[in-house]
């Protein structure tokens, strides 16, 4: 890992009407547009769906890191997350994510174990840390028989 502070840019593009073009060198263009509730096509990423999907990414991401550390075998992760929005003191913002672990695990693993580090992985993933919204974790684990 490189030394602290990180430093990540990005440069949105846009005319008055249409997709918003959304570049950060090295990486693939991404097109945006307001999501359906704000009037938008509801058919292209937003900056609400990425902020969500970066919620459920760095908490996978996370978790591969602490349970490549723990020395937990497992074979899938699906986290599902959920945002919402909502009116608070005269302004929106995200107020919620409702995160859904799915996590698979071979036979014989520590269920306790693999939800502590579930857990844990909530508690260190960089994008939830940098959020004020309240946040809630449901885990599931599945051990293969």
């Amino acid at each position: 890992m490189d030394n602290f502070p990180h430093h990540y840019s990005a440069v949105a593009s846009a005319a008055p009407e249409g997709d918003v073009r959304l570049d950060s060198a090295g990486l693939p263009v991404l097109s945006s547009a307001p999501p359906r509730e704000f009037n938008g096509p509801g058919d292209r990423w937003s900056p609400e769906t990425m902020l969500t999907a970066a919620v459920a990414d760095c908490f996978v991401l996370t978790f591969r890191v602490i349970a490549r550390a723990s020395n937990l075998a497992w074979t899938s992760l699906e986290c599902r997350a959920r945002g919402t929005v909502d009116r608070v003191d005269g302004g929106m913002r995200f107020t919620h994510f409702n995160v859904h672990a799915r996590l698979a695990v071979p036979a014989g693993t520590d269920e306790q174990k693999a939800r502590r580090l579930l857990a844990k992985a909530e508690q260190g993933c960089l994008v939830r840390n940098s959020l004020t919204s309240e946040f809630h974790l449901e885990a599931d684990v599945e051990i293969a028989g």
